[in-house]
Formats: structure tokens, C-alpha cells, sequence
């Protein structure tokens, strides 16, 4: 049975005869066990199973602990505990009741939001704009979970001052939205909870008990459910010490007051760690003690496996950092797929992720987006592929795209009339086009064509383009006689042309990627990029987003060209960066997490990168409502992760960005840094 596999601490908390209680379980001291142990010790006091309530952050979660009650009791009464997520579980006894609910996703809403909200008119107050339609809408769901009462007028106020005259126009929208989502029957996921607190002072759901994991993450919303259904016992289990979600309107002082709101509570603390090796906890216990101590606890270590002490690695440049961890992952004995690298910025993936696709290693990639999926690498890498493969219709279509006015569907029309041209050959058709042929051809259209497309009905005028500077060859090529091309789009494409011919005559991929960096087309696409990537919520281009977005851009780039310097084959760097990526899968590989993401896993080999000041503590994130306690709570998070092997990196010097970095303050309280620079030996690379 479940509760004997209990030790001496969590037999004690599962089995409490207390009405309230709250178990502190720190990373890797077996609190799904207690849980489940918790759920057993009901059962065999002859709960009803239907009486039971467990409410977790994910509905795996949930699952996975409801197939450990059921290995033990049966399907039968296992599949009778009401469980889930908040949300999940609000809809299921919402259906129960028979209630009809019309849940919509939040993109579904915001279409219908967007519409009330474009028949507002805001007048424009200062230097202030008012909130764009998505923002205001997720605005309003944070105020929703967060809130303690006040309306959203007031909240708003509150949160940004500058916005008071525009807060009444807010409130009235969103009055406004609610009455028509009760005409229709929709509610989002919001809808869900604040309808079920509704329904408790309703009907009383008889539940015994409310079982609660990762009780740090609640946030008022959700306190305010756990106070409605009015259960006799409530059991909590969580750890103050890895909240993490104040971004997301969690609110830490649910769990810190948890003694304060329920006098007659007990508490209860789990000490014995199961996961991690002595070294990699005292360090990561060294760092959290200097937050302020909610509930005192002190972990030990059960494990006897062999101890990896865990390691600082340093490196003069940032690039240095990546290419070495890439490098060591590569010689480790761990199997790829028990090797994490955590990060607290998504960008300090792009360097790992390149540099494990150049030496052939998978990886799996979860918070935030593939450095191979970012428009700016992808727009480089096609260029590189027609160098290899002219032909290659999608690589052409990909690039030609960005061309102001010309899309996909005239970016194919194109690459027909060079193959045309060019008698099966794009380059030649491009550079050399065959006079005699006729690139377009005009259909007559029909009924079932219209609104499909304009067909080439007329031929296309190449007047229009005498005075762009082309020079004559480019200019007489009949390609520009598409209907659809404006000045614009025959500029883009007389760049690609250019950029084309100066690219034939070179070889070393290094070289070739420096120059697309460097030529107009390039440029002007980052531009566009940038311009869309720092447009603001009135429509405005906010110039520090786009430089900053144009800088990103730059860097990215830079990325793949230091890769390529190990390469001396243009088609052996495509094959390594292109063909190796299609080789991968979902489930395989080195794991490359956010801290956020690696919430709940554990890996055997673990490293933390960019534990620069300013990086990890995120300084600009602390500036805009973050603590440095929140921080210190993602680096304990990110440390006890690991189960055997640890490494914490950092860079003194960025030469892309040409920036000085010292060493994060986590480093200095971990005892791995002293106060002034370290005297250990840095990694070589």
C-alpha cells in the first residue's frame, strides 16, 4: 500500500488527523508520494472516493497520481476522485449540474473583444496611448486572478497611473463584453472559475476533503475557490521557496499566511531529499537562505551515489561559453536525453542549440522558439540552400516573400517564369533570360476562378521600372512584367539579383553568410522584421524596440556564421544546419529548458548558463515589478534540477555586443565566486 512506501515525515503529514494542513516539500523530497499516500489514508478510512477532490497545475499531473492510487485500489475507485486543474474541474462539475457551457479559446474572445473595442473612441492623453485589444484583454485576465475586490478601474489605476483617463472607457467595454458573452452562453477559462465561485454560494458540491499540489503557484482567484467549496479538510502541499509565477498573478503570501488564516492548521515539512547529491543542495540551500526564511526547514541528503561536486565554468566570451558546453555534452557519458541546459533568457539558448545541431547532437527545445525557427536564420539559410540547389522552389518562394507586395503566391509565379526563362534553370534565368520565351501565361477567367486570383489577363508594363537604376540586363528581364509587381517588389528583387551573381563567386560559408549580412536585401528585411517586432499597442514603432529587435537580429547571424568557420563545404554546413534539423524528434535529445519549463523534472547532468548580472538576475525584469527573491527562487529552482552532475556558467565579455559582464550574485552566495573575481581556473575551450 502507498502509505507504507512513506518515510517517517510524509507518513506523518498523510495520515494527519488535522483539518487543515500544509505540507512544505522542497524540491525532490517526494510530495507526489505524500499525496497519494494522503489520497490512500482517505480511502482506507472509508472516504467515499467521490468525496475526494485533488486539484493540481496540470492535468498530467493529476493523472499521474490518480494511476498511483488506482495500482493499488482499482480503476473502479480511482476514476471516482474528482480531479484536475482549477479550470478543468470547474467545467467538469459545472457539466455535472447540467449546466450548458460554450467554452471559447482566447483567440476565438479576442475577435469579439477586438470588435467592441474598435467601436471606442480614446482620445489621446499626452504622451499616453491606450492599450491595443490584446493587451487590454490579458490585462483584464490578470486583473481577474489577481484582484482582492476592487473593480478594474481602480486595479488599473493602481497599476499604471497614466492610464486614469482611459479607465472608465475599460471598465465599460468590458461591462459591455461580459453581457454579450452572457447572451451567447461563451465563457474562457477565466469565465470558468469566477462561474464556479458563483455556483458555490449555490449549490454544496459535499466535498470531504481538498487535496492541493503545487500550492505556491495559487493566486487569489484560486484561494477564493479553495475558501467556497467548504470542505471539511483541506491538504496542501507546495514550496514557498519555488514560486515562480507572480507573472502570472500567483501571490506567494496565499502559502506564507496559510498558519495565520487557519489557526487550529498543522504544519508539516519534508526534509529528507531523494533527488540531488549533498553538494548540489548545499549549494542551492546556500543561495535560497538569504531570502527571508518563511517556514524553517533544513534538508538532508539520502542518497550514497558517487559525488560530482559541482563545477563553475568561466569563460572570457559568451560564444567561448556555448561552444564548450556543447563540446562537453558531446564527450559526457550521460545519455542526451537526462542532460539539461537551463536558462533564465530564451536567447541563451540560440548558441547551445546551434552549436549541438553543428556537432550532430539532438536536441528538444520547450520555452521559447528554435534558433532554426527564427525568420532571420531561416531567410539566411534559404539563400544558402539555392547557392547549393538554385531550383529549390521553397527556399526561392521563402526569401522572394518578403518583398513588399509580393507574398508567397507572386513568389511562385516568379520562380515558374525563371524556370521558363531560364529554360529550366533559375540562375540562367535570373542573370540571362530567354527573350523568345514568354514567362506568364494569360488565361481567361472563369467563374470558379474568381476571387481566387487575378489571372494574367494583361501583360504587365516594364515602364514603370526605367527609372529605378536597374542596370539593362536586370531591367529588360521579362520576369518584371508581372501584373502584380509593384516598384517596391522589383527593387527587392533587383537586390536579390545583385546579391545573387556576388554570391556565385564565392565559396567559404563563413564568407557567404558575412556578405547576406551585409547586402541590401538582407538589411532592408531585418528592417521590416524589426518594424513589426516594436510595433506598439496604438500602432506606433517604439525606435528602442526596433533597435534592440535589429540587434537581436544581427546576433543571431553572428551565431551562424562562427558555426560556419568550422566548416570549409557550403553543402556540408547546409546538411549540418538544414538536413540534421529534420532529423529530429520531440521526444529525443539534450533538453534545453527555461527555468519555467523545467519546473517539475529532473535531469542527471545539468548546466545553468549566462550567470551574468543583469542576465540571471534579470535585472529589467526585476525593474518592471520582478524581486530579487523571485530571482533567487528561479536559480534554486534551476540548481535542483539536477540529481548528479551540476555545472553554473558564466562570460566575462560579449565582442558581438561589446559588453563587460561580472558574474551573477547567485555565484558569490553559492561560495563558487568570491566577492571579487575568482581565482579558479577557467574552462578551456
Amino acid at each position: 500500500m502507498p502509505l507504507k512506501n512513506l518515510n517517517q515525515e510524509q507518513y506523518n503529514s498523510a495520515t494527519s488527523k488535522s483539518n487543515k494542513n500544509l505540507t512544505i516539500a522542497s524540491a525532490g523530497t517526494g510530495k507526489t508520494s505524500t499525496i497519494v499516500g494522503r489520497i490512500a489514508y482517505l480511502l482506507q478510512n472509508n472516504i467515499e472516493p467521490n468525496k475526494i477532490l485533488l486539484l493540481t497545475f496540470t492535468n498530467k499531473a493529476a493523472s499521474e497520481m490518480i494511476n498511483r492510487v488506482a495500482n493499488f485500489f482499482g480503476d473502479a475507485i480511482a476514476s471516482q476522485i474528482v480531479s484536475g486543474t482549477f479550470h478543468s474541474v470547474s467545467y467538469k462539475l459545472m457539466k455535472s449540474l447540467g449546466m450548458q457551457v460554450a467554452l471559447k479559446r482566447p483567440n476565438e474572445l479576442k475577435t469579439l473583444f477586438k470588435s467592441l473595442y474598435e467601436k471606442r473612441i480614446f482620445s489621446h492623453n499626452g504622451e499616453t496611448t491606450p492599450y491595443d485589444s490584446n493587451y487590454l484583454y490579458d490585462l483584464y485576465s490578470l486583473f481577474l486572478n489577481s484582484s482582492n475586490g476592487e473593480d478594474f478601474e481602480t486595479w488599473i489605476c493602481d497599476k499604471n497611473i497614466s492610464h486614469k483617463s482611459y479607465a472608465i472607457i475599460y471598465q465599460d467595454l468590458f461591462d459591455e463584453f461580459e453581457v454579450l458573452k452572457k447572451e451567447h452562453g461563451y465563457v474562457n477559462f477565466d469565465d470558468l472559475l469566477l462561474n464556479m465561485l458563483r455556483l458555490q454560494g449555490e449549490h454544496n458540491f459535499g466535498f470531504y476533503e481538498i487535496l492541493v499540489d503545487e500550492y505556491q503557484d495559487t493566486n487569489p482567484l484560486q484561494g477564493k475557490l479553495l475558501d467556497g467549496f467548504n470542505s471539511t479538510n483541506l491538504f496542501c502541499v507546495g514550496d514557498y521557496d519555488q514560486s515562480i509565477y507572480a507573472f502570472n498573478g500567483s501571490d506567494i503570501g496565499i502559502i506564507s499566511s496559510f498558519s495565520t488564516r487557519y489557526p487550529q492548521s498543522e504544519i508539516f515539512t519534508l526534509t529528507k531529499n531523494y533527488r540531488s547529491t549533498k553538494p548540489i543542495l548545499e549549494l542551492a540551500t546556500k543561495v535560497i537562505n538569504h531570502n527571508v526564511r518563511i517556514y524553517e526547514k533544513k534538508l538532508e541528503v539520502v542518497r550514497e551515489n558517487p559525488i560530482h561536486h559541482p563545477m563553475l565554468l568561466q569563460f572570457d566570451e559568451l560564444y567561448g561559453q556555448y561552444e564548450y558546453i556543447s563540446s562537453n555534452i558531446q564527450k559526457s557519458k550521460t545519455i542526451h536525453s537526462d542532460i539539461a541546459v537551463i536558462y533564465r533568457n530564451n536567447s541563451s539558448a540560440d548558441g547551445i542549440e546551434a552549436n549541438l545541431r553543428d556537432l550532430g547532437i539532438k536536441s528538444k527545445r520547450k520555452g521559447g522558439h528554435s534558433f532554426f525557427d527564427s525568420r532571420e536564420i531561416k531567410f539566411v539559410l534559404d539563400i544558402l540552400i539555392l547557392l547549393v540547389n538554385q531550383n529549390d522552389m521553397m527556399a526561392f518562394i521563402h526569401v522572394i516573400e518578403y518583398g513588399k507586395n509580393i507574398g508567397s503566391r507572386v513568389a511562385k509565379d516568379i520562380f515558374d517564369a525563371l524556370l521558363i526563362l531560364g529554360d529550366g534553370d533559375l540562375y540562367r534565368g535570373l542573370i540571362s533570360p530567354n527573350g523568345e520565351k514568354t514567362p506568364y501565361k494569360s488565361t481567361k477567367t472563369t467563374n470558379i476562378q474568381l476571387g481566387l486570383f487575378d489571372d494574367f489577363i494583361e501583360m504587365g508594363s516594364l515602364s514603370k521600372f526605367k527609372n529605378s537604376g536597374f542596370n539593362e540586363n536586370f531591367l529588360g528581364n521579362p520576369l518584371l512584367k508581372h501584373p502584380k509587381l509593384t516598384t517596391e517588389g522589383g527593387e527587392f528583387l533587383y537586390q536579390f539579383y545583385t546579391l545573387f551573381r556576388e554570391l556565385k563567386r564565392m565559396s567559404n560559408p563563413a564568407n557567404l553568410i558575412d556578405h547576406i549580412k551585409k547586402s541590401k536585401l538582407f538589411i532592408g528585411m531585418i528592417d521590416n522584421l524589426a518594424t513589426q517586432r516594436a510595433k506598439q499597442k496604438d500602432g506606433t514603432i517604439n525606435d528602442g524596440l526596433k533597435t534592440t529587435a535589429i540587434f537581436k537580429a544581427n546576433r543571431k547571424v553572428e551565431t551562424l556564421k562562427q558555426l560556419s568557420h568550422k566548416h570549409t563545404s557550403i553543402k556540408n554546413f547546409i546538411n549540418a544546419m538544414v538536413l540534421g534539423g529534420g532529423e529530429l524528434s520531440e521526444g529525443e535529445g539534450v533538453n534545453l529548458l527555461s527555468i519555467h519549463a523545467s519546473k517539475g523534472l529532473e535531469f542527471k547532468e545539468v548546466y545553468v548558463i549566462d550567470l551574468m548580472d543583469g542576465r540571471f538576475p534579470n535585472r529589467t525584469l526585476m525593474s518592471k515589478g520582478g524581486s530579487l527573491e523571485e530571482e533567487r527562487r528561479l536559480f534554486y529552482v534551476a540548481v535542483t534540477r539536477a540529481k548528479d552532475i551540476l555545472y553554473l556558467s558564466y562570460a566575462k565579455y560579449d565582442k558581438i555586443k561589446k559588453q563587460d559582464f561580472i558574474h551573477s550574485p547567485f555565484l558569490v552566495e553559492s561560495g563558487l565566486v568570491k566577492t571579487e573575481e575568482s581565482k579558479a581556473d577557467r574552462a578551456t575551450e
